[in-house]
């Protein structure tokens, strides 16, 4: 993986799972940069697919991205294969990428299937990214109510209204 690339961080993580298979929806702050909030973010969470093929790929995905438990200790040991991803939902980890979380159900939408019904491509450097909706993440943003979720919903909340003024046809 060439780190001097030109290619963002989300771009290179993107790459990884696209090479990958794994089939997942961004959510969270990458989210909101694709929908185009100014808010600047640097973890990546996504929502994956928990079939057993999609584990498959995905336990390869993280072994490319040499992951970690974020906050379990150094030396606790953690295999990344797809019977452990299969054990657990939501995992966060420690990457190449800095902070890469994988939810399998997301609060209060549910899993990738519910997650994926509303979701959004975006084509960025010829791959095609599947985003959480826009209406999706204003949901999830109200839900979890923390202070920067309150400040993602006003930039989120005027993106929508842009939108939805744009779309309008204008008044006589």
């Amino acid at each position: 993986m060439d780190e001097s690339s030109d290619k963002s961080t989300f771009e290179r993580f993107a790459e990884v799972m696209h090479r990958h298979g794994v089939k997942y929806i961004v959510i969270g702050g990458q989210a909101e940069t694709l929908h185009g909030s100014a808010r600047i973010t640097y973890d990546i969470d996504v929502c994956y697919q928990r079939s057993r093929e999609n584990l498959e790929r995905l336990s390869k995905a993280l072994r490319e991205m040499k992951v970690s438990l974020r906050g379990a200790p150094a030396d606790l040991p953690f295999l990344v294969d797809a019977r452990t991803l299969e054990s657990g939902c939501n995992f966060t980890f420690n990457s190449i990428f800095d902070a890469v979380d994988f939810l399998g159900f997301v609060e209060p939408i549910g899993g990738f299937e519910e997650v994926a019904m509303n979701a959004t491509s975006y084509v960025i450097d010829g791959l095609t990214i599947a985003a959480i909706s826009l209406d999706d993440l204003i949901r999830i943003k109200r839900h979890l109510n923390r202070p920067k979720d309150r400040e993602s919903l006003m930039h989120l909340l005027a993106i929508k209204q842009v939108r939805e003024e744009g779309s309008d046809p204008p008044s006589a």
